[in-house]
């Protein structure tokens, strides 16, 4: 772990400080290398949880909830265009079950195995449906410790959702990683360089899913988008500037991120929380770091020189292995 100027120092843990594989540095090997040594799928055991609006999300329980009492219960929220399948969740669900902890896993709506009934979609600053559900699980394991880990655009929302919290917050401690804390100099970011891959990738599912959502629901009617003009979108900001900024309420892109940039509400956090961080993530600019006086005294942001975009793989390459589900299980631990 690295720490920060001394006129910005954060606070550091030194107890698991990350060494990534001498052969994968390189902040690209680190964020792609996990997709090529994933274990088998676990088993997919989900339900619909429907909101008050009377549209659905899919959320994926690590095992029967209703099996047993469980002293811990932990829900994780995955990044943009991810899911149940994508690679961190599954290692972390698999990570915190052997920790004894019940994990559920809430897809934003349309990231499910169907996709929502309404227009109304998920974005980085959504946080009434992860409010909603969070209140559904205190009152169906009212002796539980409940526990959140978010990735990413999920780790962005998260964080903003601990801010509303305050001094009220059901959630005994939370983890964010690799969060994109400024929308805007991310977004602009990966529109540049070899970024621009990530951007293809992500791209390409939200896309989809627009065209899959074209289906049922007029788009072009509302919101003036035919499918000739989501083939057309090339860019992230663009996909934000005319179909989630305005599907949401917000009057364009700008406003979208300048309202839900996490970076702002760090300072009044009062959930334990700990922020996972790598220097060279390559989905964003260095800019996008807190300074020491940004943070709440509830936060331990641990930056690492290296590990990409949630990727921190440590050991060998003959033996690799998956550093930020230790370091989550060990802050839960400790936060016990």
């Amino acid at each position: 772990m690295i720490p920060y100027p001394l006129d910005s120092l954060a606070r550091f843990s030194h107890k698991m400080s990350f060494t990534p594989v001498k052969h994968l540095k390189n902040p690209h090997l680190q964020t792609i290398f996990p997709l090529l040594i994933s274990r088998h799928k676990l088993l997919r055991l989900s339900e619909e949880f429907v909101f008050e609006d009377g549209d659905f999300t899919e959320v994926v329980w690590s095992e029967d909830p209703n099996s047993k009492s469980f002293e811990h219960v932990s829900v994780l929220f995955h990044g943009l265009g991810g899911s149940f399948n994508s690679h961190y969740i599954q290692n972390m669900t698999r990570a915190l079950k052997e920790a004894g902890h019940l994990c559920v896993t809430m897809h934003f709506r349309g990231c499910g195995m169907r996709n929502n009934s309404s227009l109304h979609s998920y974005h980085a600053g959504e946080t009434n449906d992860a409010k909603t559900f969070i209140a559904h699980l205190k009152a169906r394991f009212p002796q539980a410790k409940l526990h959140a880990v978010g990735y990413s655009l999920g780790a962005n929302m998260l964080l903003k959702l601990l801010c509303t919290y305050a001094h009220n917050s059901p959630l005994h401690s939370a983890v964010a990683i690799s969060t994109p804390l400024d929308l805007a100099s991310c977004t602009e970011h990966l529109n540049k360089g070899f970024a621009r891959v990530y951007q293809r990738y992500l791209l390409k599912d939200l896309k989809a899913q627009l065209f899959e959502k074209s289906k049922y629901l007029d788009l072009e009617t509302s919101l003036g988008l035919s499918s000739k003009r989501i083939k057309a979108i090339k860019t992230i900001y663009e996909f934000d500037d005319i179909y989630t900024a305005v599907a949401n309420g917000f009057k364009n892109a700008k406003d979208y991120y300048k309202q839900s940039s996490s970076k702002q509400f760090l300072k009044y956090i009062q959930t334990p929380t700990l922020m996972l961080h790598a220097k060279d993530d390559p989905f964003m600019p260095s800019s996008v770091l807190p300074t020491s006086d940004e943070l709440s005294p509830m936060i331990n942001f641990e930056l690492s020189e290296h590990g990409g975009h949630v990727g921190f793989i440590e050991g060998t390459l003959a033996h690799p292995g998956f550093w930020l589900e230790k370091r989550v299980k060990a802050f839960f631990q400790e936060n016990n």
